[in-house]
C-alpha cells in the first residue's frame, strides 16, 4: 500500500500548529506554527475582569497559515496523498453564531465587539452565572451536574452563552445559536457551518455543555427557562446528538481544497478538546493519568464503561462515554494555571526592567529569565520551613472548581528572594497537581501510571522532577514534541478509514516516550509535609478571601 498522509491541528492558547503525519508510521514530514495577531496584541482581553476573547479571524489566518505551512516542508507528492484532516482546540471556547453559522464577530456589525466573539476557556466573567446553575441544579429533579463533577464552572458554555446574553442587548437580537470553536473550525473545512446540522463534538458537549443520554441530550427547556427567560426556545437551536472523534464531520469543501491543493475526498474529522485529542497522541490507555501542561492543564484519564459501572466521581470536569476513544468513560480534571503561574512571576520582574531599561533588555531577560530561576531553585535545599504557594492565580479548577478562590504566598522572609519564591510557585503547581491525583484515588479510581505532555513537560526539567517527588509516582514524558496534533492527525486517520480504531492508529502512529522522571525517596517524605502546609493554606484562604 502507498503511504497516506493525514494533518492534525491543534489549536492552543496562544497559537495554532499543524503537523502532516505519514498515517502508516506516524513519521512528521512538516509542521507549523502561527501566533494568534490579534490576541499576541492582546486586544479583546481585560485580565482585570477575567475577559478573554479571541477573534474568529485570529482562528482563519491561523488555520490556513499551519496547515499550507505544514504542507510547504513536505515532499511534493504527499499532497495527493493527505486523506484526512482533524482539529482539536481549547475548551470550553464558544461563541454565538446567526442562522447560517456565521460568529458575529465576522460580521461588520460585531467585528469589534469582544462579546461576538470566541469566550476563551480561561475567561471567568460568568462566574456568577455558574453558581446560578449549580444552585438551580442542585434542586432541581435531576441533578444536570452530576457528570460534570456536580460542580458547573464559569469556563464552560451555559455560563458563559447566559452571561452575554445578559449584558449585551445587540448579542441577544442576532445571536441564533451558540458553537464550541472544535465544532465551528472542523464544519467550517467542510463548507457547512448550519448550527443546526454540524456534527457536535460528544467531548465538547459531554464536559462543558451538560450533554447526556440520560438527559435525552441537553437539560431540558423547562431548566433553562427557569434559570433565566433569556434562555426560553435554546435547546431546539443547538443539538441533541453529539459525534465521537474517530468519526467524519464531512469532506474538504472546494474552497479550502483550492487554497491547500488537496482532494475534496479528504475526510475532515469530528474535531475535541486539545487535551483529550493530546491522551490519544501521548498513547493513553485504561488507568493512564495523561497530563497536558502547558499554560494550564488537563488531566485526562480513561477507563471501561463497565468498570466505572454508573460511579460519579466528584469535583472533576466531567466523565463522558466517547469523549476520548469509544467504549471509554472519558474523565477530565485539570488546573486554571500552571505555566502561567510562572508567566505571572516573570511578568512582574521583566515589566519594571522594560519601563526602566527599553524593550531589548527587556527581550533578553524574558527569554532567559524563567529557565535562570529555575536552574537556582533547583540547587536549593527542600526543608519543612520552606515558602508555600497556592497555585489559584486563575482560580481553581479541579477539585471543587472555584474561580473566586485567590493565590497566596506564605512563610515571606527578609531571606526569601526570587529563585526561592520561584521554587515556591512551581512546588504549588505540584501540590494542586497532588490534590487532583488524591481525588481520583479517594473516588476509587486507579491510576497505573502517569503520562505527561506539553510544552513545559519538554522544556522544564526542574518542574517535572519537582512534580515527581510530590506526587511520588515516576511521570513518562512523551515523545512527540506536539502531542496533541499528533492525536489530532491520530483521530483523521481513523476518520478517513485508514486504521479501524484509535488503538490500532496509537500502535501504528504513536511516538513513544523519551524521559521518565522518578521521585526522589530523600524529598518525598519532606514534601509531604509542605503539601499538608499547602492543604492547610487554602482552607484558610478559601474561608477568608473572597
Amino acid at each position: 500500500m502507498n503511504n497516506q498522509f493525514v494533518i492534525g491541528v491543534d489549536f492552543g492558547s496562544d497559537s495554532v500548529r499543524a503537523v502532516v503525519v505519514n498515517a502508516q508510521t506516524g513519521e512528521s514530514v512538516g509542521t507549523h506554527v502561527h501566533e494568534y495577531s490579534r490576541w499576541k496584541q492582546g486586544l479583546y482581553c481585560n485580565p482585570a475582569l477575567s475577559q478573554f476573547r479571541q477573534h474568529p479571524l485570529d482562528y482563519q489566518e491561523g488555520l490556513e497559515a499551519t496547515i499550507l505551512g505544514a504542507l510547504g516542508q513536505a515532499p511534493d507528492h504527499v499532497r495527493a496523498q493527505v486523506v484526512g484532516i482533524s482539529i482539536d482546540t481549547t475548551g470550553s471556547t464558544p461563541c454565538p453564531v446567526d442562522e447560517a453559522g456565521l460568529p458575529l464577530a465576522l460580521r461588520p456589525d460585531f467585528a469589534e465587539n469582544p462579546n461576538g466573539m470566541f469566550h476563551l476557556w480561561k475567561d471567568h466573567t460568568a462566574n456568577a452565572e455558574a453558581e446560578e446553575i449549580n444552585n438551580l441544579a442542585h434542586t432541581w429533579e435531576t441533578d444536570f451536574t452530576k457528570y460534570v463533577g456536580g460542580i458547573y464552572s464559569s469556563e464552560w458554555f451555559w455560563a458563559k452563552m447566559l452571561r452575554t446574553l445578559r449584558v449585551d442587548a445587540s448579542v441577544r437580537e442576532h445571536a441564533y445559536s451558540w458553537v464550541e470553536h472544535c465544532d465551528w473550525i472542523s464544519a467550517l473545512l467542510t463548507g457547512h457551518v448550519n448550527p443546526l446540522t454540524l456534527k457536535r463534538s460528544r467531548c465538547a458537549a459531554g464536559h462543558k455543555a451538560l450533554w447526556h443520554a440520560e438527559f435525552d441530550g441537553l437539560p431540558s427547556q423547562e431548566f433553562f427557562t427557569k434559570l433565566d427567560p433569556l434562555l426560553t426556545g435554546i435547546r431546539e437551536r443547538l443539538f441533541s446528538q453529539t459525534y465521537t472523534s474517530d468519526g467524519p464531520m464531512g469532506n474538504l469543501s472546494a474552497e479550502w481544497a483550492e487554497k491547500f491543493g488537496l482532494s475534496t475526498s479528504v475526510v475532515v474529522g469530528v474535531g475535541a478538546f486539545d487535551a483529550h485529542m493530546g491522551a490519544v497522541g501521548a498513547e493513553i490507555e485504561p488507568y493512564a493519568f495523561v497530563r497536558i501542561i502547558g499554560t494550564s492543564t488537563c488531566d485526562i484519564l480513561i477507563a471501561p464503561n463497565e468498570e466505572i459501572d454508573g460511579r460519579l466521581i466528584k469535583g472533576i470536569c466531567g466523565q463522558v462515554d466517547g469523549s476520548v476513544a469509544p467504549g471509554m468513560v472519558g474523565l477530565e480534571a485539570g488546573q486554571s494555571a500552571f505555566g502561567d503561574v510562572y508567566a505571572w512571576f516573570a511578568k512582574i520582574i521583566i515589566d519594571p526592567v522594560r519601563a526602566l531599561l527599553g524593550d531589548e533588555a527587556a527581550h533578553t531577560l524574558s527569554k532567559n529569565l524563567i529557565p535562570h530561576l529555575a536552574d537556582l531553585a533547583s540547587k536549593l535545599p527542600v526543608t519543612t520551613n520552606d515558602i508555600v504557594a497556592l497555585d489559584w492565580i486563575n482560580g481553581r479548577r479541579t477539585p471543587d472548581v472555584n474561580h473566586s478562590v485567590k493565590a497566596s504566598i506564605a512563610g515571606l522572609n527578609l531571606a526569601a528572594d526570587a529563585p526561592k519564591i520561584f521554587k515556591a510557585l512551581v512546588e504549588a503547581t505540584a501540590f494542586g497537581s497532588r490534590a487532583i491525583v488524591d481525588r481520583f484515588t479517594e473516588e476509587g479510581v486507579p491510576i497505573k501510571k502517569v503520562i505527561a505532555i506539553g510544552g513545559v513537560a519538554k522544556k522544564s526539567a526542574f518542574v517535572m522532577q519537582t512534580l515527581a517527588d510530590v506526587l511520588n509516582r515516576p511521570i513518562q514524558v512523551a515523545n512527540a514534541d506536539q502531542a496533541c496534533a499528533l492525536g489530532a492527525a491520530m483521530c483523521a486517520a481513523v476518520a478517513a478509514g485508514v486504521h479501524p480504531n484509535l488503538e490500532a492508529a496509537q500502535k501504528a502512529m504513536g511516538s513513544g516516550f523519551d524521559v521518565t522522571y522518578h521521585p526522589r525517596p530523600d524529598k518525598v517524605a519532606t514534601y509531604e509535609i509542605l503539601y499538608q502546609k499547602y492543604l492547610r493554606l487554602g482552607n484558610f484562604i478559601e474561608n477568608t478571601f473572597v
